[in-house]
């Protein structure tokens, strides 16, 4: 643990120290090889327990995938932004670099800190670069108001968590999350233990998010440079998941019997957040109310306190978090060729990018969760948790499915199918940086089924 986050602080002196020709190559190389020693992070174990031990952080089977899916992420990101900056003098493509790094690095640690006051330092301290890479690299005069958005929505519903965690530590004595299966809340009065459990609860839902607490994200992923947009539906949505089901033992007891109006709103928001999908003309705004649409399934997995709750709801986080990253990378190379995000008006693509159209399949594919890719794993696993906890669900989860497979059969259409419309008259063709890309993303998601208990034995 502490080699790969001493690595990524030492990409601070080498991007601001490497002579600018080899800025992008030696960079890129860096974060590859912080990638692959992230890699080796979750062990092919049924051993559940902590690992890598220190005072102040630790890997289990939960932390140990998504710190493994924040470290490929960097080099991926990379990749993504060199042509989005590639116009900017030197010193702000150093700072980009920079911004990325700080990301990483908070993430990592949010992942891997045992003590909970340290978690939400870190889960806040996550905003800072997120925002200035959506207000100052954005691509729209939007981006403002995106990142006031993203920073009202997320700081009004982490003050509660932040009373909260001062609670337990007062209560209990410890905020450790290694103590967290140990301690218990019965001597604290009922009207206490909801307020406790809501002020924990929603901040983590507005970050996963659930629907009616999602508007801030369609316009942070809409106005969020290529990077942006890939750390945020990757990563940093699943830090909610992640402090939910880190948390959920203590909070079991009162979660049974107050879960319900959020199973609700995430049940509800799988259906709608789809039909809003069947609806759209941008074709960011879709791949981003689709992260929705997912993100309220996990929450709803989580929610039923269930082992297989649990395991689904890992699985569909590191399935999605590849997927619609590698949508939003292939929204990027359209916007980059086109300058339009309106799938009417850039139909036709496979006329004149037919490789390309072979990677938006496959991601299509995942996004709709075909046998046997990890999504599939994900869904099957979670709905028969809430079929288990009621079977009303099986309708509502049902639906959902089927709208999932209608909206990514219609984002694939849209964007590759069709006559090829007039104003398009000459398109630079594909490059063999944007093929890696995509590989690095799908091909990782396509080896998972080979070995899935990497990432499912946490619940165990």
């Amino acid at each position: 643990m502490l080699m790969i986050l001493t690595a990524t602080l030492m990409l601070f002196p080498t991007v601001w120290l490497v002579r600018y020709s080899w800025l992008w190559s030696i960079t890129l190389f860096y974060s590859m090889t912080i990638a692959v020693v992230g890699v080796t992070m979750p062990k092919n174990l049924a051993h559940t327990g902590w690992y890598e031990i220190n005072p102040y952080m630790a890997v289990d089977a939960l932390s140990a995938p998504l710190i493994c899916l924040t470290c490929w992420l960097l080099p991926l990101s990379i990749l993504a932004s060199q042509k989005h900056v590639q116009h900017d003098p030197e010193n702000r493509q150093r700072l980009f670099l920079s911004v990325l790094v700080v990301l990483q690095l908070a993430i990592i640690m949010a992942f891997a800190v045992t003590d909970m006051v340290m978690f939400y330092i870190m889960f806040e301290a996550t905003l800072i670069p997120t925002l200035i890479a959506i207000t100052r690299w954005g691509s729209q005069w939007q981006r403002l108001n995106a990142g006031a958005y993203f920073l009202f929505f997320t700081l009004a519903a982490s003050l509660p968590l932040l009373i909260g965690i001062l609670y337990l530590c007062k209560i209990a004595g410890s905020a450790s999350f290694m103590m967290i299966p140990f301690m218990g809340l019965t001597h604290v009065s009922s009207i206490a233990q909801l307020m406790w459990w809501l002020g924990c609860v929603v901040a983590f839902m507005v970050k996963m998010p659930l629907y009616g607490m999602h508007l801030w994200l369609p316009k942070a992923h809409v106005e969020a440079p290529i990077a942006g947009s890939m750390v945020l539906a990757a990563v940093l949505l699943k830090l909610g998941g992640y402090g939910l089901m880190r948390v959920s033992p203590v909070l079991a007891p009162l979660t049974m019997k107050a879960c319900y109006p959020f199973m609700v709103m995430a049940l509800w928001g799988v259906i709608m957040t789809g039909s809003i999908c069947l609806r759209q003309t941008d074709l960011k705004s879709l791949i981003a109310y689709s992260s929705v649409s997912h993100m309220g399934l996990v929450a709803a997995g989580i929610l039923t306190q269930t082992d297989w709750g649990f395991t689904g709801a890992l699985v569909l986080m590191i399935a999605h978090g590849l997927t619609s990253s590698a949508l939003f990378c292939l929204a990027n190379t359209n916007y980059e060729r086109t300058h339009s995000r309106t799938m009417l008006l850039v139909r036709g693509m496979q006329m004149v990018l037919p490789l390309m159209t072979i990677w938006w399949f496959i991601a299509s594919l995942a996004n709709l969760a075909l046998p046997p890719l990890p999504n599939l794993m994900g869904e099957l696993m979670i709905i028969s948790s809430l079929f288990s906890w009621s079977w009303w669900t099986i309708i509502i989860t049902g639906a959902g499915t089927l709208i999932t497979v209608g909206y990514s059969l219609y984002m694939f259409l849209m964007t590759q199918r069709g006559y090829l419309p007039p104003h398009i008259l000459a398109i630079e063709p594909t490059h063999t940086r944007e093929h890696l890309l995509m590989a690095l993303h799908l091909l990782p998601l396509i080896l998972l089924v080979l070995k899935p208990e990497l990432f499912w034995g946490w619940s165990a």
